[in-house]
């Protein structure tokens, strides 16, 4: 049975987290998934006048539920894309017009790498990640 690459594009769960917009509050919660040995992947942080939305991917989802939950903070949960991708001019644009080809819209995405790296990391939510998918993973192995 072949392994699967951990590299491959795959659906992973990701967190928003509405914190109040204030000094502090994304370090209290960094330290509090930080203290349960939680990994954060990806983060985005929108902001309005009294609270901010964290999105963000860990490495144990179900983990950082339950301590959010205990902590009283308000946190919603959705599928969205984790993508490897390569760190060149055209590859968004490359998954964006497969995605479209397929008629999946893109609802929003973050995405960082350093200028040097050859690989970066792309989340996306879209409309539909389980059709997505297979279109990503064509493209990966392209």
């Amino acid at each position: 049975m072949k392994k699967p690459d951990p590299l491959a594009p795959r659906i992973a769960q990701q967190l928003a987290v509405f914190l109040e917009n204030k000094p502090g509050a994304l370090a209290a919660v960094c330290d509090a998934l930080a203290d349960a040995k939680i990994n954060i992947f990806g983060l985005t942080v929108s902001d309005t006048t009294d609270h901010a939305v964290v999105r963000m991917v860990v490495s144990n989802t179900e983990r950082a539920m339950t301590l959010f939950e205990a902590h009283g903070v308000l946190v919603v949960e959705s599928d969205v894309l984790m993508i490897q991708n390569d760190n060149k001019p055209g590859s968004l644009s490359r998954i964006a017009h497969a995605l479209s080809q397929k008629k999946i819209n893109i609802d929003y995405g973050y995405l960082a790498s350093m200028p040097s790296a050859k690989k970066g990391l792309l989340i996306l939510r879209v409309t539909d990640p389980k059709k997505a998918l297979p279109v990503l993973k064509k493209l990966d192995s392209e």
